[in-house]
């Protein structure tokens, strides 16, 4: 074989190699997104609700949630360490861990299950503190509805919720330590308690979407542009929001790389 056809061998090889890599990560993003709620459940569980999923790579570790539970709506969204397959290792075990703990058929609080859930991703990880361990963690807002009571639980690791109440944005700030293990001495997460009313709405979201850069300006979009993006759609449909943020982040984003996978997710009760 000269060196012309190793070459040629060497890039079918190559080929090969990256079409049986991308097959791969199709397949895992295809079990991935079977373990996050489908439409027809959120449906079910949600007067309205929009999703806004977009991986970095095929695969995520942004991860969205829902569950029903003695009566009670569980709804989060996380935001892992990294993206691609190492941040989607991580949310399938955070969904796993969250399952875990909502199946125990207690009455849920948001700041212990995610007291619980903390545990569980130091145990898994075997985080003990040490300089020489892993980092990983998750960040999360997580929100329990109680329908009889026009109550909701709300409980942030490193994410807010931001709700819409009559015009009116007002944000429920998180805890600033995550989950998993804090490089401050770890406390319980606080629960909120916010009373609601029909036709409320509330929103939460990964880092992704305020931490892209623009093709134009190569300036990130920020946080104070979100909220205020937020604050104007959020009279619109649920469908027509979506539309319109989704829309907004792809002209700000130009040809630019996307820098994190982005989730944005809003619900209204």
């Amino acid at each position: 074989m000269n060196k012309k056809e190793g070459r040629d061998f060497d890039s079918v090889l190559f080929a090969q190699a990256m079409d049986e890599h991308l097959s791969s990560l199709r397949y895992a993003s295809m079990i991935q997104r079977s373990l996050m709620p489908d439409t027809s459940f959120l449906s079910g569980i949600l007067k309205d609700h929009f999703i806004i999923y977009l991986p970095k790579d095929y695969v995520s570790g942004d991860f969205y949630y829902a569950y029903q539970n003695a009566g009670y709506t569980i709804i989060a969204a996380g935001d892992c360490t990294g993206h691609g397959v190492p941040g989607a290792l991580l949310s399938i075990l955070g969904i796993s861990f969250l399952n875990e703990i909502l199946q125990a058929r207690i009455v849920p609080r948001a700041n212990r299950i995610l007291n619980r859930m903390r545990e569980k991703v130091m145990d898994a990880l075997d985080q003990r503190g040490q300089e020489y361990e892993q980092k990983d963690s998750i960040d999360i807002a997580l929100c329990v509805y109680d329908p009889y009571r026009s109550v909701i639980q709300f409980a942030g690791a490193n994410r807010p919720l931001i709700m819409v109440s009559d015009g009116e944005l007002k944000e429920i700030k998180p805890d600033k330590m995550p989950i998993g293990v804090a490089p401050l001495e770890e406390r319980s997460f606080t629960n909120h308690r916010i009373e609601v009313k029909e036709g409320d709405r509330f929103y939460m979201f990964s880092d992704g979407y305020p931490d892209q850069f623009s093709e134009e300006t190569n300036k990130k979009f920020k946080i104070r542009n979100f909220r205020q993006l937020i604050a104007h759609a959020s009279d619109w449909s649920m469908e027509r929001q979506k539309g319109h943020i989704e829309d907004i982040f792809h002209d700000w984003k130009g040809s630019a790389i996307q820098v994190d996978d982005v989730l944005v997710m809003g619900f209204e009760i």
